[in-house]
């Protein structure tokens, strides 16, 4: 099956058909649509923008959409930069400039008070209703230098302490049996099973 997901972040959508692939579910993405309604992302919480991006776009296409909202919550900072992660530098905000404003901010922070975790919301909306919403977490450290290229956003920061490594020096194979997304998605393919049950049964 096709689930398009709402969303235009490459990063974010190679992650998602990784973890789908084996479902037999092709992920789709705004990247390979027309021109589609602007979000503004001014939920207060992970959750209720994940349901808008999946309300909104199911409305305008009639599709199946799933989506995504996620971030970094750090406990030094009071849960900053939560639903801000992806614009925590400003408007011309950049993974690069996001990564240089959290270091600047805890400069000062000793490791044992640099705790933080990954959090990702996924919604499942057709056109006529929102489904439900799942959420996954992923706890970490945030490290004093960026360590790795791989992955995006603040993952060269983020330390996982059983591994003693970052998402940026994790392969992708290992940070998805453990992180945020993978978690939440993991709940997703069961909202998704019982969605489809129940649209077969009717």
């Amino acid at each position: 099956m096709e689930l398009l997901v709402a969303t235009k972040n490459k990063g974010k959508v190679r992650e998602i058909a990784d973890l789908l692939a084996p479902c037999g579910i092709k992920v789709v993405s705004l990247l390979d649509c027309g021109p589609m309604p602007e979000i503004v992302e001014d939920g207060l919480t992970f959750r209720a923008n994940a349901a808008k991006k999946a309300v909104v776009i199911a409305q305008h296409t009639g599709k199946l959409v799933m989506g995504e909202d996620s971030g970094l919550a750090v406990d030094a900072l009071d849960g900053r930069p939560g639903v801000y992660s992806a614009r925590y530098s400003g408007d011309d905000a950049t993974d690069e400039k996001n990564n240089d404003k959290l270091l600047l901010e805890l400069a000062d922070v000793p490791h044992e008070k640099r705790t933080a975790r990954y959090h990702s919301a996924i919604a499942l909306a057709d056109k006529d209703r929102l489904i439900d919403v799942v959420e996954g977490t992923c706890e970490g450290v945030i490290t004093t230098e960026r360590r790795g290229t791989n992955g995006f956003g603040y993952d060269p920061l983020f330390l996982i302490p059983a591994h003693q490594k970052t998402f940026g020096e994790l392969p992708l194979a290992v940070k998805q049996t453990m992180s945020h997304r993978a978690n939440a998605l993991r709940l997703f393919l069961k909202l998704l099973e019982r969605y489809l049950a129940a649209s077969q049964a009717i």
